[in-house]
């Protein structure tokens, strides 16, 4: 059985644009089952991929406008998400991360599981904290990576 690999994407210089860079670090303090890997992905882009081959499922947080209350959190595939064309992203920080998903298909012949949970962004301004309604939301999305995880 392969590796389970939680990303967590995000800038923590702009609030509420890290909230995938906490949630691993909140993941770190958390008995976790063998099999699972977490990466801080920071703003990384095509640098992830060679952390994703060979995963045999991909969790990935992050930042998502979605156009919800902030703190709303969102539970998406990369068949959910519209097709990114170059220099263009779902997520704030235009990250591509879709482009790197399909580049790992590309590069191992298969389709990876991959699961994004976006989380609504209230404030990216500069700030290392995340603001109340997003950080109220960490505890649901560590309790959606647990149930998908085990």
């Amino acid at each position: 059985m392969g590796k389970k690999l939680v990303v967590g994407i995000g800038n923590l210089l702009l609030k509420d644009e890290g909230v995938g860079v906490h949630v691993i670090r909140a993941l770190e303090k958390r008995a976790l089952p063998p099999d699972v890997e977490l990466i801080d992905g920071g703003t990384a882009g095509a640098d992830l991929l060679p952390y994703l081959s060979g995963a045999e499922k991909i969790i990935i947080v992050d930042a998502l406008m979605g156009g919800g209350e902030p703190g709303a959190i969102y539970c998406l595939t990369p068949d959910d998400c519209e097709p990114q064309e170059e220099g263009h992203s779902f997520s704030l920080h235009d990250l591509g991360i879709l482009v790197v998903l399909k580049d790992l298909e590309l590069l191992e012949g298969r389709k990876t599981p991959v699961l994004i949970i976006g989380v609504e962004p209230k404030d990216l301004d500069w700030g290392m904290e995340l603001t109340p309604e997003v950080a109220a939301s960490l505890s649901r999305v560590i309790e959606l990576i647990e149930r998908e995880i085990t």
